[in-house]
């Protein structure tokens, strides 16, 4: 069992959280380097609204202008992860892994379908099937079908084997503030949470990351400090 260290961060901004995650991953490259014991960590979070394009991303995906953005006090940054445009926002979960993947054993293929698993399995006790895309990283639903649709969008960063970014899992997500751009790059699927697939009222936000909490520990083999 790794030692994993959970941080629930509640409602913070992204900005703030970003910059958190890059000093805990100097700090596990730093332990790393001197043979110093070093734990591993896990980030929850829910952000302010915002929109972040990953380093390869195309702004042509904003679907809206810099000042409708101020107009509507949305955030926007151009980060260091991979993958194109998306949105983050209140009844999102955000889980922001910053562990070393050679403590687990793990390459970055290895470690982005274990995240994928980490939202399926916790799809699961909500009654919905959540399945890979090929070429497409995330979870989706009926993601061959014409009404293919994202519930979790992956983006990830590695630093001499050391992780940052994560995963954000639709929960009660405001979904109207996808319109304001082509998610992930798509214009042709669509986009969902799990409020919405079940067609009821808004979950139970703490609920939803126990069950994170204990998908992560199955597939990672964790032990949580």
């Amino acid at each position: 069992m790794r030692k994993t260290q959970l941080i629930d961060l509640g409602l913070a901004s992204y900005h703030k959280v970003w910059k958190y995650q890059e000093e805990l991953l100097e700090e596990i490259q730093l332990k790393k380097k001197k043979g110093e014991a070093f734990n591993n960590y896990v980030l929850f979070v829910e952000h302010p609204p915002v929109f972040t394009l990953g380093r390869n991303a195309n702004e042509s995906n904003l679907l809206m202008s810099r000042s409708q953005l101020a107009d509507d006090k949305i955030e926007i940054f151009k980060i260091n992860r991979g993958g194109d445009i998306t949105f983050h926002g209140p009844g999102q979960l955000v889980v922001y892994p910053i562990i070393d993947m050679q403590s687990f054993q793990m390459g970055v293929k290895d470690y982005v379908t274990a995240l994928e698993q980490v939202v399926i399995d916790t799809l699961h006790e909500y009654g919905i099937e959540g399945k890979r895309l090929p070429k497409a990283t995330g979870v989706w639903i009926e993601p061959e079908s014409k009404d293919a649709r994202k519930i979790c969008a992956i983006g990830v960063r590695c630093s001499q084997y050391v992780t940052m970014h994560g995963f954000a899992l639709n929960g009660n997500t405001d979904l109207t503030y996808f319109r304001r751009i082509n998610p992930c790059g798509f214009i042709d699927k669509g986009v969902t949470s799990i409020q919405k697939e079940q067609g009821a009222k808004p979950i139970d936000i703490y609920l939803l990351k126990d069950r994170v909490k204990e998908a992560f520990k199955q597939n990672f083999e964790v032990e949580w400090l």
